[in-house]
């Protein structure tokens, strides 16, 4: 067992920060075809952390596609539901990659970098480690590459998350532009280290924060400088435990391929009176005109029972939907879940049932996000 494991190990990919997690005696684990650090100091400092001052992840295992070409954003409006022409330079969107039938492809961020002279424009894209391969068959499928340039630094950039409501605070000494000005969702080009890098005010866990794009070298010598500062290193686990409680969704889990955005409470980013044509956009029409059949909602569970990924949920003795994600909320101090249930039962209020470990324990549809931070910044 032991050599499997080892042989399991070394055949995952592991990001240029992978030794310093080792260094910090990381519990690691397998994610996405990547070696990641799952906890340093323990799920539970880790989440609270970030919620009162400040944790970075190593989320160097994301896809980073850049884009240049004349009429980019154009063509990246096809593969959207979201009208990406109202972003300025300097701005991002998150939105969704649709297949045909209206299911998610990837959850993915659009940073637009704005327009040259000669009319190119730029734009940086950010998407699931699990999913790069897909998203870029994708896109290279659906854009014309006579007119527009696509490089996949993937595996040539650090990304570093620094969040919480005291993460710029950290973060500013070592970035030579001014970042307090920068609104949620905006993004520059600075000087990290003295070497060029790309920062975005965006996160993936209900709190205020950065994410900082450089070279290897310079990604080591920043997370190694922010820990020094006091910044607690965070894993994969504590990133579980917050972006659930914001109810950010989890691509495979809450979305995938087969589930639709205004099934998943992604409505807001269907802009189909704003924009043209898109792939799914039929399929999205049909079913905003008629209503989705089914919802993602959030569950709120008595007592101290967890309802896990993949336990069913009932509704008087019958299955009527399934958990999605489900964790022990470290803020709120009960259990809170995201799963699928018909729509006529998707309202605040409504009362159902999760079945664990063969019996029936109570739960409630409550609003979504389960926490809503007031450090966010808008």
């Amino acid at each position: 067992m032991a050599n499997q494991e080892t042989e399991i190990a070394q055949s995952l990919a592991r990001t240029p920060l992978y030794q310093l997690g080792v260094e910090l005696k990381a519990r690691l684990t397998s994610f996405g075809g990547w070696e990641m650090p799952v906890q340093f100091s323990g799920i539970s400092r880790e989440h609270e952390a970030v919620r009162n001052a400040a944790g970075m992840f190593d989320i160097s295992h994301m896809g980073k596609f850049i884009l240049q070409g004349k009429n980019l954003i154009s063509q990246l409006q096809f593969l959207v539901p979201s009208d990406l022409s109202r972003l300025k330079s300097g701005q991002a969107q998150y939105t969704v990659l649709l297949n045909p039938q209206g299911g998610i492809i990837d959850d993915i961020i659009v940073y637009y970098q704005g327009e040259d002279t000669t009319g190119t424009q730029q734009a940086a894209i950010i998407v699931n480690a699990a999913t790069t391969g897909k998203d870029k068959a994708w896109l290279l499928q659906h854009l014309d590459l006579n007119a527009v340039a696509f490089q996949d630094l993937s595996n040539q950039k650090v990304l570093i998350a620094v969040q919480g409501p005291k993460a710029v605070n950290y973060l500013q000494p070592f970035v030579e532009a001014d970042l307090k000005p920068i609104k949620a969702f905006g993004h520059l080009q600075a000087q990290v280290l003295g070497k060029p890098g790309f920062l975005a005010r965006t996160g993936y866990t209900g709190e205020d924060g950065f994410e900082v794009m450089v070279d290897p070298e310079v990604g080591v010598k920043l997370w190694q400088q922010l820990y020094d500062a006091g910044v607690i290193p965070c894993g994969l686990g504590a990133r579980d435990t917050l972006r659930l409680e914001a109810a950010m969704a989890l691509y495979g889990q809450d979305i995938d391929d087969s589930t639709t955005p205004l099934e998943a409470g992604l409505g807001w980013l269907v802009h189909l009176d704003t924009k043209g044509d898109f792939i799914g956009r039929a399929v999205l029409e049909q079913q905003k005109a008629v209503g989705a059949k089914r919802r993602l909602v959030g569950l709120q569970m008595s007592g101290r029972n967890i309802a896990r990924h993949g336990y069913q949920v009932l509704s008087l003795g019958k299955v009527v939907g399934e958990i999605t994600s489900g964790t022990l909320s470290p803020t709120l101090g009960y259990p809170i879940a995201l799963a699928y249930v018909p729509s006529q039962l998707a309202s605040v209020g409504q009362q159902l049932e999760v079945e664990i470990r063969g019996k029936a324990y109570p739960t409630v549809v409550v609003k979504r996000p389960f926490y809503r931070s007031k450090n966010r910044v808008i």
